[in-house]
C-alpha cells in the first residue's frame, strides 16, 4: 500500500525558512531549505533556520534536498543543514549551484540537474520544469508517483515576456495536468494581489526615468541574487555615457559570473572602476547579504566606507522590495540619509511585487496542473487563506484544500486523503555568527532584559583565611543609572550586599551560593522600588 506524507519545517504561517518534506513510503525527499531574516527585536541574531532535529534522525532515508531557486528564503539554510548531515545530496541548476558554493556548500554535495531532465530513484521520478521568477534557472518541481504527481511551484510568475534563462514551460506544466495531479503545492506571498503580477515586476521604465531625470551620482540598493533587477538598472543606464560601477567583491562575482554564462548581455564599456566611484554621473550598485540588510548603506552612512563619502547630490534608490521584518531599520536609515541631504527613491507600490505570483497567476497554475489536492504553502497564515479561497472559487471542493501549520502531517494513502493527529516537532534555531549551535530562547531573553533595563555587577573579594572582606563591595553598571549622578542609590547598594556577605559568613565558612542568591533578590527588590526597573544583576564573590 502507498503512503505519502507531506510537511512543512518551515515556510507556513511565516516569510522565510521553507523547508517541504514528502515521503513516499520509505524514501524523504526535501525540497528547498531555506532560512528566515531575523527582526530588529532578535537582538543580534543573524537569521533562522528550521530544525534539523527529523532529518538528523533519518538522515539514511533521505535522497536528497531539491532547491528551486538560488534565494536565501529558499536556499539560504544549506550551509546549515550540511552541518549536521555532512553527506547529505543537494540537487540545483547551474545559477542555484553557484550560490551554494557562494554560501559555503562544498561543489561534492551538489549535483547540477538540468530542467525538464527526469531524475529516478526507483520507482519515483522527479522532474524539473522552468518557471519564471527573479534569478535565472528557477525551476518547479514534479514528484512523479504512481498515485499521481505532486507539485511543488516554488517562487513564480506568469509573464510570456521574459525567455531564456527566464522562461516558463507553460506547455510542460500543463502536459503534467493532463497526466494526473494528486497534489498542487503552491506559494501564497501575493495571494491577496488581484490580477496578474505582470508587468509590474518590470522595474526597467521605472530605473530609466531615474536615470533621464537625475544627473547626478546615483546609488541602488540591491540583493545579488536579484539579477533580474540588476539587468532592468543595466539596461536603463545604455547609451547614457554613464559608468556603473559594482561595489564589493560579492557583487562583482556575481555579475562576472552572470556575463559569463549568459544570464547577463551588457556591453563591457558599460562597467566602470574605482577609479568612477567619485565621478558626478557614476552609478553605483551596493549589495548586502542574508545577515545585514541594509549593511552597505550603513556603512557608508557611518563614514567607514573606504571608497564612498555621502555627498547632498546624492540619490539612494532602494531597488528592492520592503520586508516587515526590516521596516524600521529601513525607516531610520531613510531619515538619516535625509539628514544628509540625499535624495530618497523607493519602489512605487504599485510595482512592490517584484516576481511573486498574483491572484490570477495561482488561478492559471490551478488551471494548467488541475489537481485532486491543493495546498497552500509559503507565507503568512491570511496569505495561505486567501489562495485557498483562489482555489475554491476554482471549483476545488474545501474537503480538497489544506491548510496547515509546520509541522503538521498531510497523508495520503492509495491517491486517498486520510485524517491524521500526526506531528512533527518544529522549532527554529537562531544562528548568530558562525555558529551552528542554537542561540535559544534564553538568551534572547537576557539580551531583551540587558537593552530594556541594563547590568548591575556586584564584585567582592575575601580573605581565604581570614573570611574578612578584603575589597568591596564593588558596584559597576552598564546601561541602567550612571553611577556619577546616583551615589546614594550606589552606597546603598553596597551597605545591602556587604550586610549580605557577613551574615552569610559562619564559623569560618562562606555560603557563596546563598550570598548570590540573595544579593539578587534583595537588591532586584530594592532598585525595582527605587527606579521601577529590572536590571540584571550578576553577583561575583571570591577568595584570595
Amino acid at each position: 500500500m502507498s503512503k505519502i506524507k507531506i510537511f512543512s519545517l518551515g515556510g507556513l504561517d511565516e516569510n522565510g525558512k521553507n523547508t517541504y518534506i514528502v515521503e513516499i513510503d520509505k524514501d524523504i525527499f526535501v525540497f528547498d531549505c531555506g532560512l528566515k531574516y531575523a527582526s530588529n527585536n532578535m537582538f543580534g541574531i543573524d537569521y533562522i533556520i528550521p530544525d534539523f532535529d527529523y532529518l538528523s534522525k533519518n538522515k539514511k532515508r533521505i535522497k536528497g534536498v531539491f532547491l528551486t531557486h538560488g534565494h536565501y528564503e529558499n536556499m539560504g539554510g544549506t550551509s546549515d543543514l550540511i552541518k549536521y548531515i555532512p553527506e547529505i545530496k543537494l540537487y540545483a541548476t547551474k545559477f542555484t549551484k553557484y550560490e551554494l558554493m557562494n554560501s559555503g556548500v562544498p561543489e561534492k554535495n551538489i549535483t547540477e540537474i538540468t530542467p525538464h531532465k527526469k531524475l529516478n530513484f526507483g520507482r519515483v521520478s522527479i522532474f524539473p520544469i522552468t518557471v519564471s521568477h527573479s534569478c535565472p534557472d528557477a525551476v518547479m518541481y514534479c514528484i512523479n508517483t504512481k498515485d499521481g504527481a505532486i507539485c511543488y511551484t516554488g517562487d513564480f510568475i506568469i509573464d510570456s515576456k521574459m525567455t531564456g534563462h527566464y522562461d516558463m514551460d507553460l506547455g510542460r506544466i500543463a502536459y503534467v495536468g493532463k497526466q494526473g495531479v494528486l497534489a498542487l503545492l503552491s506559494e501564497s506571498s501575493f495571494a491577496e494581489h488581484a490580477g496578474h503580477t505582470s508587468p509590474s515586476h518590470r522595474l526597467e521604465d521605472f530605473f530609466k526615468d531615474i536615470v533621464n531625470k537625475y544627473e547626478e551620482r546615483l546609488m541602488f540598493l540591491l540583493l545579488p541574487t536579484h539579477l533580474y533587477t540588476i539587468e532592468d538598472i543595466f539596461n536603463s543606464a545604455l547609451n547614457k555615457h554613464r559608468k556603473i560601477v559594482l561595489m564589493g567583491k560579492k557583487l562583482q562575482n556575481v555579475v562576472n559570473f552572470a556575463k559569463k554564462e549568459g544570464y547577463l548581455n551588457f556591453p563591457d564599456d558599460l562597467l566602470g572602476d574605482l577609479s568612477n566611484v567619485d565621478d558626478p554621473d557614476s552609478i553605483l550598485l551596493l549589495c548586502d547579504d542574508k545577515e545585514n540588510p541594509y549593511a552597505s548603506i550603513s556603512k557608508v552612512m557611518s563614514g567607514y566606507d573606504k571608497y564612498i563619502k555621502l555627498k547632498p547630490s546624492d540619490t539612494i534608490i532602494f531597488a528592492e522590495p520592503r520586508y516587515d521584518s526590516n521596516e524600521k531599520l529601513l525607516v531610520k536609515i531613510e531619515n538619516e540619509l535625509s539628514m544628509l541631504g540625499c535624495r530618497i527613491i523607493s519602489i512605487p507600490k504599485d510595482k512592490n511585487i517584484l516576481h511573486h505570483a498574483s491572484s490570477e497567476d495561482l488561478m492559471l497554475m490551478l488551471k494548467l496542473t488541475n489537481p485532486k489536492y491543493y495546498m497552500p504553502v509559503k507565507g503568512e497564515y491570511r496569505y495561505l487563506v486567501q489562495n485557498a479561497n483562489l482555489a475554491n472559487s476554482l471549483g476545488i471542493p474545501k474537503e480538497n484544500i489544506i491548510l496547515k501549520q509546520n509541522g503538521e502531517i498531510v497523508l495520503f494513502e492509495e491517491g486517498v486523503l486520510k485524517e491524521t493527529t500526526e506531528k512533527i516537532k518544529v522549532n527554529d534555531i537562531l544562528i548568530d555568527g558562525k555558529s551552528s549551535d542554537d542561540v535559544g530562547e534564553l538568551v534572547i531573553k537576557d539580551r531583551e532584559m540587558l537593552s530594556e533595563n541594563g547590568i548591575v555587577l556586584i564584585s567582592a573579594t575575601l580573605s581565604k583565611k581570614t573570611k574578612t572582606i578584603l575589597v568591596g563591595p564593588e558596584v559597576t553598571t552598564r546601561g541602567f543609572i550612571y553611577a556619577k549622578d546616583s551615589k546614594e542609590i550606589i552606597r546603598e547598594i553596597k551597605k545591602i550586599a556587604e550586610d549580605i556577605i557577613l551574615r552569610n559568613i559562619i564559623d569560618n565558612f562562606v555560603d557563596f551560593n546563598k550570598i548570590k542568591t540573595e544579593i539578587r533578590t534583595e537588591l532586584s527588590k530594592f532598585l525595582y522600588e527605587e527606579t521601577e526597573c529590572k536590571p540584571m544583576i550578576i553577583a561575583v564573590v571570591q577568595e584570595v
